[in-house]
């Protein structure tokens, strides 16, 4: 059994899909980010950083793992599923997750902080995490050409970006000129394991203006802790 320590945002979506992807069992613990859960003592010592989201295999002495491409990696090990084995395609497979690791989702996650939350307005700011942003996309929808994944058949770098791409226009990113990365956002979304992966650790509901007023002053709190 998996226990998964998550919230419902990109990071905590890419393992719930996968989860959900390979078949596994797991029991949500939800970790409430406005209340500051992920800083707890108990999260601590699964995830010393204090973010999710965060897995606990309890079939393996409760070995915990932390940092979403992290725990992708472990969960396609201990499956055998969406990592290839032969050496180049297992490294294509694995180079396109850290793409997302290291270049969309801090560029992204910096667009949507300056774009949504800042509490002032820096235009100059909120372009070069945007353009920055777009690149990014222009990236993948280049390698997605001829592709219905991101490498071909289905596999962790789709868990990786797909919730990511999802959101692009909450960070203020049109995509409609990148028609590879737009089939491709549908194909990902026309699939029942990333629709149910996308309502864990709770249901989606489109937040009304109070709701979303009330989402950014407590963002703007984390945003200072």
């Amino acid at each position: 059994m998996i226990e998964l320590y998550t919230s419902p945002t990109p990071n905590g979506h890419k393992i719930s899909i996968a989860l959900e992807e390979m078949g596994l069992d797991y029991e949500v613990k939800p970790i409430d980010l406005m209340n500051n859960e992920q800083k707890t003592e108990d999260f601590l010592s699964i995830c010393p950083n204090g973010r999710i989201p965060a897995i606990v295999d309890t079939d393996k002495d409760n070995f915990a793992v932390f940092e979403s491409g992290a725990i992708l990696l472990y969960l396609s090990e201990i499956t055998g599923k969406f990592l290839p084995s032969e050496s180049k395609l297992r490294s294509e497979v694995i180079q396109w997750v850290m793409f997302q690791m290291s270049g969309i989702g801090p560029m992204q996650g910096q667009a949507n902080v300056f774009f949504r939350y800042f509490p002032e307005e820096i235009q100059s700011v909120i372009d070069r995490y945007q353009n920055e942003t777009k690149r990014l996309y222009q990236v993948l929808d280049k390698q997605l050409e001829s592709k219905n994944f991101i490498c071909g058949d289905l596999s962790i770098a789709d868990f990786a970006s797909f919730p990511w791409v999802n959101i692009h226009e909450w960070s203020g990113v049109e995509i409609k000129d990148l028609k590879n990365l737009t089939a491709w956002l549908e194909r990902c979304n026309d699939r029942p394991a990333f629709q149910a992966g996308l309502d864990v650790p709770v249901k989606r509901v489109v937040p009304s203006e109070e709701q979303a007023e009330e989402i950014k002053k407590a963002a703007r709190k984390i945003l200072q802790k």
